[in-house]
């Protein structure tokens, strides 16, 4: 049969798991905002142009991509007029934060640019206005790589439009 000090210890490295277990499960569930710069906080909790445009629209490219590395998965489309502008984006992305945020980023930044302008937007001008770590550059790219597999979409159906 156990001693008392020997139960009080092990009833004090339960309750000391206990209290810990509840400490890191607290930690995981709230978002650490010290660990994101402000402005993917912005972006990730209130996310831009964040829905769906008509794929069949001949005016209506969508871009497809992801990152098999970490998952993410990240849809782009962009709505263009008669005159190669874009009036309007919207994206759906399953991913993290970062990624959410550049998708977010890269829609707001396009509306009302040309389509030609708008492939001179880089992944690093994305990281570099969200302040993304090294860890998660990859999101900025595959914004970037969304943004011109939407363009090179919308103008296959162009071309399609002028064989017909």
């Amino acid at each position: 049969m156990a001693e008392k000090s020997e139960i009080a210890i092990i009833h004090s490295h339960t309750m000391l798991s206990r209290i810990s277990l509840r400490i890191r499960a607290n930690n995981l569930l709230k978002p650490s905002s010290l660990s994101y710069h402000t402005s993917i906080v912005e972006h990730y909790e209130n996310p831009r142009n964040v829905g769906s445009l008509d794929k069949t629209s001949s005016s209506v490219g969508t871009g497809l991509v992801g990152a098999p590395a970490c998952g993410d998965v990240m849809k782009l489309q962009i709505e263009v007029d008669d005159h190669g502008v874009i009036q309007d984006s919207k994206f759906k992305t399953f991913g993290c934060g970062s990624a959410i945020a550049s998708s977010s980023v890269a829609t707001s930044w396009i509306v009302g640019k040309s389509v030609d302008e708008v492939l001179t937007i880089k992944n690093v001008d994305i990281a570099k206005h969200l302040k993304l770590p090294p860890v998660k550059l990859h999101c900025s790219m595959l914004a970037e790589d969304a943004i011109k597999a939407a363009v090179r979409d919308w103008k296959g159906k162009q071309e399609e439009l002028l064989k017909n």
